[in-house]
């Protein structure tokens, strides 16, 4: 059974037949984008200008702003759930027959081309207009607003991640892991495409701005579509997390707090210096919304493994309670600051208790101190940047230099503490013997009892577990100790068919497992190791068998490709920063913002026009 299974399911790249289809189904998709915007251009079909005006109305925005809005919104929404149903999938069956037999790819791929053509949607429908006061000149009579730029080029960016998996499989094998680097570009064009659309948002309104610096007064529908994009930016910048979601993490403990406090530094400081009063909390509220319902959908819906989430409930807080010194909130950046300083401390403690309710590897003493740090440095970088971000649509980004400085030191930070998280130690001369108490025999179940050698090769670990997955199903199961080096499990676990059994251990930096039970793989080729009763395993890196299929680079072309995505994602980033500022200096010289009280009208203020105040 575990050979047939294995055979059925390649460990490199897709069948050519898939291939094809795929590429089919693509070039179709982009011939329908091009028609569309062809016959709009030319003016032989207004079907865009009557979908868009029809939505405008109701949301108070321009045909070329509101339709690419709701479409990428929308097809973020699939390709979000698509995401975490493919991971579920993998870490409860593993390798695909292929890319077309798995129905999360679809949702992914439909969801990614969404976005794509919502940007290509947004640079398009303007006619006749200058779309925005920071708009592109494309060509003669053509004018592209820079959010539909952004949109455009976050949108390809994340979609050209699909093609390209399959070309990284080829080359490297199977890396099951969601920090694959063409994963990485999915995730990573998806949720700054929000940026995007953050940014087309303001081009929609002119620049004038309807901000008195509390939520929009009068202005409740815009409100909510403001809440909705920040609160996707917490969605897309907490899908970095998904591997801790799901109880499966491949990296060391102390990057989940540090990731969460990041996301919540960005989003959370963006939302309440944008949005106002309330903006935080909103931002999370639909955050939960929407990741609840997907837990849902995924779990007793779809009837597979249910990931988990963060809380930011308590970073919400802590936010809007520090917006209350007003002082703090006309500085971006100083509030960015105190904001990801509360974030990393008050914030990571509700996190840290939260986890202890979700999670089976929750939070302990093993990362109290690093953790702290790590999520304080997080959530001051992640802060600092939301502050930009919050500054530039409010048309206040500080001198270029300065915002420079802080954007270049920001990732930086990020940077040094991602590489810190990634440095892992393997022990070269420690054992574990299993002692193996079978309670089932059709299929293999048993209770097992682990001594190591060492005894006392760990201290305080953050844990000492067995994991069993990708044998339809995924098994968590932290050991009881028992005595000196010696744990036991407190529930039978799988040893059988396609199920793959390890003993994990880390401690500090120590991140090492020992293989007990994993089948025989034709397809990579692998030969099976049994789960024999006194058996003793070394000490061996945790991706020789949590990523089993993966193969041997050499050359170093491993190394060049991935540095080959790095800087086209920073790239991205740069695109991101170039567009905030272009929007914010440009729009900044038509009307220039107000600067009112952060959380009420300006006294005496009057207004002289559709969304300008003038004192």
């Amino acid at each position: 059974m575990p050979l047939a299974a294995a055979e059925s399911r390649p460990a490199g790249g897709a069948a050519l037949g898939e291939v094809f289809l795929a590429t089919g189904i693509g070039l179709g998709l982009t011939v329908v984008l091009l028609a569309l915007v062809w016959l709009h251009r030319t003016r032989r079909s207004a079907v865009l200008t009557r979908i868009g005006d029809r939505l405008g109305a109701a949301t108070g925005v321009p045909a070329w702003v509101a339709l690419p809005t709701i479409l990428t919104t929308v097809s973020l929404l699939v390709a979000l759930l698509g995401m975490l149903w493919d991971i579920s999938l993998h870490i409860g069956v593993g390798r695909d027959e292929g890319p077309l037999a798995n129905p999360a790819h679809y949702l992914i791929l439909f969801g990614l081309f969404g976005v794509f053509a919502g940007g290509v949607f947004a640079c398009a429908m303007p006619l006749d207009e200058k779309p925005g006061p920071a708009a592109i000149h494309f060509v003669r009579g053509w004018d592209v607003p820079v959010g539909g730029v952004l949109l455009t080029a976050a949108g390809f960016y994340a979609l050209l991640g699909f093609p390209l998996d399959d070309v990284w499989h080829r080359l490297f094998g199977q890396d099951v892991t969601l920090w694959g680097p063409t994963h990485l570009m999915l995730i990573g064009g998806a949720g700054l495409s929000i940026i995007g659309l953050l940014i087309l948002e303001q081009e929609g309104h002119g620049g004038l701005s309807t901000d008195d610096g509390d939520r929009k007064v009068g202005q409740l529908p815009r409100f909510l579509r403001q809440a909705a994009a920040m609160g996707g930016l917490l969605l897309g910048l907490s899908v970095f997390q998904g591997e801790y979601d799901f109880d499966v993490p491949q990296f060391r403990l102390v990057l989940e707090p540090f990731m969460i406090a990041g996301a919540a530094g960005m989003a959370l400081v963006a939302a309440r210096l944008f949005i106002g009063r309330g903006g935080a909390l909103a931002a999370t509220a639909f955050f939960l919304v929407i990741r609840g319902a997907i837990a849902l959908i995924v779990g007793p819906g779809f009837g597979e493994i249910v990931p988990s989430f963060p809380l930011y409930l308590g970073s919400a807080i802590v936010i809007e309670l520090l917006a209350l010194s007003v002082a703090l909130t006309r500085k971006p950046l100083v509030f960015g600051a105190v904001g990801g300083v509360l974030i990393g401390t008050v914030g990571h403690a509700t996190e840290a208790v939260w986890t202890h309710f979700t999670q089976t590897l929750s939070w302990g003493s093993d990362i109290l101190v690093e953790g702290t740090l790590m999520a304080i440095a997080g959530g001051v970088a992640g802060g600092l940047l939301g502050g930009l971000l919050a500054a530039g649509l409010r048309r206040r980004l500080p001198r270029p230099a300065l915002a420079r400085t802080v954007l270049l030191a920001s990732l930086a930070v990020l940077a040094a503490c991602v590489t810190n998280g990634l440095i892992a130690t393997v022990p070269d001369d420690v054992e574990a013997t299993f002692t193996i108490d079978d309670v089932t025999d059709s299929p293999r179940t048993a209770n097992i009892a682990v001594q190591l050698d060492p005894a006392d090769f760990v201290d305080d670990p953050s844990w000492v577990q067995i994991t069993a997955w990708q044998g339809q199903g995924l098994v968590v199961t932290p050991l009881e100790k028992v005595g000196e080096g010696e744990y036991r499990t407190t529930e039978p676990v799988p040893l059988h068919d396609d199920w793959k059994t390890l003993l994990r251990v880390h401690d500090g930096r120590v991140l090492t497992a020992f293989p007990i039970y994993l089948p025989e793989d034709p397809a990579i080729p692998a030969d099976e190791i049994r789960a024999d009763d006194g058996v003793t395993r070394d000490a061996i890196p945790e991706i020789d068998i949590l990523q089993r299929e993966l193969k041997e680079s050499g050359g170093g072309l491993w190394l060049v490709a991935n540095l080959v995505v790095l800087a086209c994602t920073l790239a991205l980033i740069a695109g991101m920063s170039w567009g905030v500022g272009r929007y914010s200096r440009r729009a900044s010289l038509r009307e220039p913002f107000v600067d009112a009280p952060a959380d009420s009208p300006a006294e005496g203020a009057t207004a002289t026009g559709p969304g300008t105040v003038r004192r």
